[in-house]
């Protein structure tokens, strides 16, 4: 097993996006259950956002709830948690005053329940040194005993190089599924493998495409955002179903369910010759669809072969994120 910050972690994180930032979230009771059954299957890493949801109910008041209903779990948990977005102006903010209204915000809205075990800019601004951004975590929150680490996410191999000089990296949130195989190509993970920094993997599942629920673009509606994407698009998802019929036929093969098959094939790439230890980190908000997700099924070097195949031959149609989006990578 892996260690963070001191502790072990499980082979499967958690993602809490889901419960909370969606057109109809999901319930808190449902929350909780879902959560709780999670942590019972030892996916121990909950990734959540500041920005996840309404001041009423985000990825913080979620956490209170749960650590106020299950105080023991407190530190059994590894929280990762994104900010460093100007919440009313919804630009990035990483001047020192920006570091301090974000994580300040977060650990007020935890209120005592839980320290925050790890802190990450959602994405780089490229309108202020990391350097800066960097050092007022590190010597205001950290030194400080208020925050365990830090974290980057979304991030280039430049940034990756770069914020390994100025602080210790505690991991990396990148996207990475066989629908969206970038790092693997770009240089992201093999930069991670240099500096030693574990991928915690996002929609390892693909945005949930993988899981063959969904076969028209009007269906992505209802999670939110998700659905402008390019790549979920009428046109572009046309192709795009066709990764996921080779998908399905590879874990009906396997004898496993299609979201299992995807979780599996991230799994396998964790520790190969140049590769960093990869944690997926699958979201879902019912208990049924954790525990679907954390039973972990294991490829043979001949299955991982023949998956890598078909995402090596296959060239997805539309790009992760919008145009103008605050990507790097």
């Amino acid at each position: 097993m892996v260690q963070i910050l001191g502790k072990q972690v499980g082979n499967l994180g958690f993602g809490l996006m889901g419960f909370t930032w969606r057109p109809v979230p999901a319930p808190l009771e449902q929350a909780l259950e879902a959560m709780h059954t999670a942590l019972e299957k030892g996916c121990n890493v909950w990734n959540a956002g500041e920005f996840y949801g309404t001041p009423e109910y985000n990825s913080m008041t979620l956490l209170k709830h749960y650590f106020t209903k299950y105080p023991e779990d407190a530190d059994k948990v590894t929280v990762f948690m994104k900010g460093g977005l100007n919440l009313e102006k919804h630009v990035l903010d990483g001047s020192p005053e920006g570091v301090r209204r974000s994580l300040d915000n977060i650990i007020a809205q935890l209120g005592g329940t839980k320290k925050l075990d790890a802190f990450a800019y959602a994405r780089r601004d490229p309108s202020v040194p990391l350097e800066v951004t960097l050092g007022v975590i590190q010597k205001e929150y950290i030194d400080t005993g208020k925050l365990g680490g830090v974290y980057i996410s979304e991030c280039s191999v430049e940034t990756i190089h770069e914020a390994a000089k100025h602080a210790k990296i505690i991991a990396a949130e990148v996207e990475l599924s066989m629908f969206s195989p970038d790092i693997l190509k770009n240089g992201v993970a093999a930069a991670c493998a240099e500096h030693s920094i574990p991928v915690l993997a996002y929609s390892p599942i693909g945005r949930g495409m993988l899981t063959g629920r969904f076969t028209e673009a009007s269906q992505f509606k209802q999670l939110g955002m998700i659905g402008s994407f390019p790549r979920f698009q009428e046109e572009a998802l046309t192709h795009n179903l066709k990764l996921v019929e080779q998908a399905l036929a590879q874990a009906e093969k396997k004898g496993c369910t299609p979201a299992q098959l995807a979780i599996g094939w991230v799994r396998g790439i964790s520790n190969r010759p140049g590769m960093p230890t990869i944690i997926p980190i699958p979201g879902a908000t019912t208990t049924a669809r954790v525990e679907e997700n954390a039973k972990l099924v294991d490829l043979s070097e001949e299955e991982m072969k023949a998956i890598d195949e078909i995402v090596d031959n296959f060239e997805v149609s539309g790009t992760r994120y919008p145009k103008g989006a605050p990507v790097e990578t």
